[in-house]
């Protein structure tokens, strides 16, 4: 019997429904299986990545549109910016403990860049690269929110931009005048 709020409604109740035929099986639930997730994730991370490699391209040929600055200060203040944007993302999460970490993580990425200035360039690969793992951790791990976009996007900057310089540290390039 279907009651709802104490009240019965007419032509619900079990005992008034007709029985099975004998031998009568109702149909077995089954299972239907739903897609897999894989490919919509897929696809929705290749824009940002596609477009995290121009804007990685972009920012690795940077110095050469800030010609009187050394390239290891331009890459050096680029990556303090990318960290920091770490942290309105995490003042826009809300949560007092993902706003203290992730400060804490922009602060040590802005040590390394700050490093990178004067020091070798390897610190700025170094940074680039372990700023592309946090990246990749935060994609994985969703732990600051809303930000589902974004990693994916920075990573590949990141890597983009870590390799650019290794190639160019391995070359020769001078990243001091």
């Amino acid at each position: 019997m279907v009651r709802c709020a104490g009240l019965r409604r007419a032509g619900h109740d079990r005992r008034s429904r007709p029985a099975a035929a004998p031998g009568y099986r109702a149909p077995a639930m089954t299972h239907t299986p739903t897609p897999a997730p894989a490919p919509q994730r897929e696809q929705s991370i290749r824009a940002p990545v596609l477009w995290g490699l121009a804007f990685g391209a972009v920012q690795a040929a940077s110095p050469l549109a800030l010609w009187w600055l050394d390239q290891a200060t331009v890459q050096s203040l680029l990556l303090a910016l990318i960290a920091a944007v770490y942290i309105g993302f995490a003042v826009a999460d809300g949560r007092p403990r993902v706003i203290a970490v992730e400060c804490t993580v922009a602060g040590a990425f802005v040590l390394l860049a700050a490093a990178g200035v004067t020091g070798s360039a390897w610190l700025l690969v170094l940074g680039y690269t372990g700023h592309g793992l946090k990246d990749f951790w935060q994609e994985r791990s969703h732990y600051v929110a809303n930000t589902r976009w974004w990693p994916p996007f920075c990573a590949a900057v990141d890597w983009l931009v870590a390799v650019v310089l290794a190639t160019e540290i391995i070359a020769g390039a001078g990243f001091h005048h």
